[in-house]
This record gives structure tokens, C-alpha cells and sequence, in this order.
């Protein structure tokens, strides 16, 4: 799995217009599932996610996380993350998980999330969505939990 993070003042997930999902200061997630991942590496994402210190602290260090914050989480699926682009101008998606088992394991890693997060939103799989961010820093990360 692989995971973009970006740290945000605010951020929202319209779809069709509507706005399905709403954060305040927090993180917003884009997941992407390879083929061959498991339960392990959803697992290992949620914790090491929770507990990233990307928040900054009185000196404008990088020193809290997601839960000394009280920060939300906005979790987005990206299937494009495994978006091969070394050969010709179009990339291929052939690492991308199965449909069936991405929406499991984001799903998985929503509920997990929501096990110790207070604010989990999330957009809709399978959707074509619309994000709006409001970075902060900007803070852009990325975790791959291989």
C-alpha cells in the first residue's frame, strides 16, 4: 500500500457537488492498494499514520502527531498511486489492486483509523471526486508500507 499525505488547515471531498466528506486541521490520506498487499500493510499504515509527528510544535518543529493534535483525518482512494508512467505518455495501472480487494482493505484502514481517531471522514470509492485542500506548510509525505 501507499499512502499521500498532505497536512491541512481544512479539506473537503465533493461528489456530484455535494460535499461528502469535511475536515478541519488534520491530514488528508490518499490510498492507493497493490496487488499482493494484505491485512499487515493496512495495519501498518493506520499506526504508523496515527502516530507520524508532522504537526508542528511552539518552535515550528515537526514534533506532534496526529493524535496529540486532535487532528482529522479526510481518507481519499487513489488508485492512480500505482500509476506505472516509465514507458510511452500513458500510464498503466497493472500494480493496482483488484477493485473488490482495494475497497476491502480502504475500508479496512477507514475503520481502523476510526478506532482512534475522533474525525475520520472519507470520499466515496469508485466515485469521480472532487478535493479541495487547504495545505499547511505545505507538509506533503509519502509512506509506502513495503
Amino acid at each position: 500500500m501507499r499512502v499521500i499525505i498532505q497536512r491541512v488547515k481544512k479539506a473537503e471531498c465533493l461528489v456530484e457537488g455535494e460535499v461528502v466528506g469535511f475536515i478541519n486541521k488534520g491530514m488528508v490520506v490518499f490510498l492507493g492498494v497493490r496487488k499482493g498487499d494484505k491485512l499487515a500493510n493496512v495495519e501498518y499504515l493506520a499506526e504508523k499514520i496515527i502516530n507520524l509527528r508532522i504537526f508542528s510544535d511552539e518552535k515550528e518543529k515537526m514534533n506532534f502527531s496526529l493524535l496529540q493534535v486532535k487532528g482529522e483525518v479526510l481518507v481519499i482512494p487513489q488508485f492512480t498511486l500505482y500509476g506505472n508512467c516509465k514507458k510511452g505518455l500513458r500510464p498503466n495501472f497493472v500494480e493496482a489492486a483488484p477493485i473488490k480487494v482495494a475497497q476491502q482493505y480502504y475500508l479496512k484502514f477507514i475503520e481502523l483509523m476510526r478506532k482512534r481517531v475522533n474525525i475520520v471522514e472519507n470520499g466515496q470509492f469508485g466515485a469521480k471526486m472532487r478535493v479541495v485542500i487547504d495545505n499547511d506548510g505545505p507538509v506533503t509525505l509519502i509512506v509506502d508500507s513495503r
